[in-house]
């Protein structure tokens, strides 16, 4: 139930009005008024309210007051439902009265008020929320703050009926010195601030220059209209409404919210159809439907009457062939019509129409040997087949020879004849074509006549063989293996052993040590020390050579300590002069070469790490030369080389001391390096 912009307040504000001077006419008026309460405190509905007096102006009293004790009541409903739940909703949902609408504005505008209390906010409502819910507002807010007690008991049910006196009243009257009582000097809403009042308007009105007169807003001139393409605004108080540019056209109405509505032109009797006739609505129009309905092979015409239709005269052809339609009323019947055949002609199964006879489909073929029968409409006539010519002599039809009478123009190649045509023939290694006289290639490979790879030619073929076969020469189509390993470049194809397969060749390496190299032919040494698959102990070194490993051992001699992975320092000798002759370093080196390298080569060279001016060595092989596979040999002052100089043929591991003795400044110190060379077989 929606009010616009307070309609309620102002109808208290006319009944306040009005009560003076009632006063002055009737000196019952209080007595109606107090009535019409106590009827709504007991009764809570004004429907079925007993007046109690003839006169106009009590009666209209004694409704009033029953009305808004009711709205009282109502609205006091909604405060304590609102104080007590917190919301509003499960209680309006019950009905859609006018009580409900003020259960629910009252409800409503109290939460408001309970609402700004607790966000801190001002206890003074929008004066656009109404005069009765700001009154709401105000108390349900002010409750809420200490030190304020506000009432709202005007809005409260009276649970029984109380006779009080107008003083009584007066003094009760929570709103009795409020300025703004009766409207105040205000032309529309008055909200009372304690020292003074504020005018305010209704929605769709704006308050004067003067503070007191509100004046109508026209929305159409400020544009705060939303009327659409089409539509024209027009101004109404407080208020605008939209009104259609165009009429609706024929058979339409303008509603008044500018929709067109269809006129119902049967129930405004405003349509044409005859007495016989029953009028049947349609959208924009209406209907005409005869009374009387027609039966079937009738149809009914504008003025309601049954007329026959003339199924001969329909589309359908309601008749199969062979048969004429004859109209009836109401209906229709077929009659067989049997026509009458010349010549060469008969009746077809339904005896309907004259076909014509096929004499050259009859089993006495009327047409001689050699000649062709060919039926006409009515007739047929003989001719001598193709392929054949008619002998004026025999009288009969004889066989063309083709290829003697078109030498060369018939065939690509070759020219067969038989009785009543001929046929073409291709040499080797073409085949016919598709017309059936040109010759065109055969592509022998598709019957796969070599044993691996084939290349057509024209009117024959070749054959050809894979990589590491070679075709052969007894019968140009077999192919045979190529052993690469035997041809005069095979003993260098691989590095270490060739063997032959069938179109190819594989290498091989040794058994252990050695894996097969990416390109295929080389061997490549495996590193057993890096892949961790020697079998050397914990306290031992893995060194890798050619095709194996070997695990060394440092063990340091007595007086020497260990001062690297492979040297070894003598300790200080103190006065013992056995133990100054020793080495002052033992250094041991390992080298890895294959067999039968060229000699001499230099494999070892030693020196002091930093030559000081004046030095000199001697440079000796004093153990493990026993075959004198090598030898020393002095480069300066400070370096020397070990030098081998005769080959060695077979694997074998071979132990070299080498003693360096270094003279400087007058005393001469011994270096030992300890060679340890493993020579491999050479692939």
């Amino acid at each position: 139930m929606e009010n616009r912009g307070g309609a309620r307040p102002l109808r208290l504000l006319l009944l306040l009005a009005l009560l003076p001077r009632l006063r002055a006419q009737d000196l019952s008026v209080e007595e109606c008024c107090d009535k019409g309460v106590e009827w709504a405190n007991k009764n809570r509905i004004c429907a079925s309210l007993p007046l109690i007096s003839e006169s106009r102006e009590c009666s209209m009293t004694q409704v009033q007051c029953c009305r808004s004790q009711l709205e009282k009541q109502s609205c006091s409903d909604g405060v304590e439902f609102a104080n007590a739940r917190e919301e509003c909703d499960s209680h309006i949902a019950k009905n859609s009265t006018c009580e409900a609408e003020y259960f629910k504005t009252c409800c409503y505008c109290c939460l408001l008020g309970k609402a700004a209390q607790v966000q801190g906010q001002s206890c003074e409502p929008n004066p656009k929320i109404g005069y009765q819910c700001g009154i709401v507002f105000r108390t349900c807010c002010g409750k809420g703050q200490g030190g304020i007690d506000m009432s709202i008991s005007d809005y409260a049910p009276k649970k029984e009926p109380v006779e009080i006196s107008k003083e009584e009243l007066d003094q009760e009257d929570p709103y009795l010195h409020d300025g703004c009582r009766g409207g105040g000097p205000c032309s529309q809403q008055c909200r009372d601030t304690g020292s003074s009042y504020v005018c305010s308007c209704f929605v769709g009105y704006q308050l004067q220059p003067d503070g007191i007169t509100c004046e109508d807003i026209n929305e159409c001139i400020t544009g705060t209209h939303n009327c659409g393409i089409g539509q024209t605004c027009v101004n109404t108080l407080g208020s605008f409404r939209c009104q259609r540019d165009t009429s609706c056209g024929t058979g339409y109405e303008l509603t008044d919210d500018s929709r067109c509505k269809d006129i119902d032109e049967c129930e405004t009797g405003t349509h044409n159809c005859p007495p016989d006739f029953i009028c049947q609505n349609t959208p924009g129009s209406f209907r005409c439907r005869p009374k009387l309905q027609c039966m079937s092979g009738f149809i009914q015409d504008a003025l309601g009457n049954c007329i026959d239709i003339n199924e001969c005269l329909s589309t359908n052809m309601p008749c199969p062939a062979g048969q004429i339609c004859i109209n009836t009323d109401g209906s229709f019947t077929c009659q067989r019509v049997s026509p009458s055949c010349g010549r060469g002609y008969h009746l077809n199964e339904d005896g309907t129409r004259c076909v014509d006879v096929d004499e050259c489909s009859s089993p006495n073929q009327p047409c001689g040997e050699g000649h062709i029968c060919i039926n006409a409409p009515g007739n047929y006539r003989c001719e001598c087949k193709a392929g054949y010519t008619f002998d004026v002599i025999s009288r009969t039809c004889i066989d063309i020879n083709e290829c003697r009478r078109y030498p060369g123009r018939l065939c690509a190649h070759k020219c067969e004849n038989t009785p009543g045509s001929y046929y073409c023939t291709c040499t080797m290694g073409f085949k016919l074509s598709a017309d059936g006289r040109s010759c065109e290639d055969l592509n022998e490979c598709e019957s796969n006549p070599c044993s691996q790879e084939c290349a057509n030619v024209y009117g024959s073929y070749q054959c050809y063989c894979r990589r590491g076969f070679q075709l052969s020469d007894i019968d140009g189509i077999s192919c045979e293996d190529i052993d690469e390993c035997a041809l005069p470049t095979g003993g260098h194809i691989c590095s270490f052993r060739c063997i032959n397969v069938p179109g190819s060749f594989q290498c091989t390496c040794p058994s252990t040590g050695y894996r097969l190299a990416p390109n295929a032919r080389n061997c490549q040494d495996i590193d057993e020390c890096v892949a961790e698959s020697h079998n050397c102990s914990f306290n031992e070194t893995c060194f890798n050579i050619q095709g194996g490993f070997r695990c060394l051992s440092l063990e340091c001699p007595e007086n020497y300590r260990k001062s690297g992975d492979t040297r070894c320092e003598r300790l200080p000798c103190n006065e013992n002069k056995e133990c100054q002759s020793l080495p002052l370093r033992i250094t041991y080196y390992h080298l890895s070469f294959p067999t039968n390298i060229q000699v001499p080569t230099d494999i070892f060279r030693m020196g002091p790490s930093n030559a000081v001016p004046g030095d000199k060595i001697q440079l000796s092989i004093i153990s493990g030369n026993q075959e004198g596979f090598f030898t020393t040999k002095k480069v300066n002052n400070h370096s020397g080389l070990v030098v081998m100089q005769r080959q060695i043929t077979e694997p074998r591991d071979l132990l070299l001391t080498i003693q360096m003795r270094l003279s400087r400044h007058g005393t001469v110190n011994t270096f030992i390096a300890k060679l340890f060379i493993f020579v491999s077989a050479q692939l």
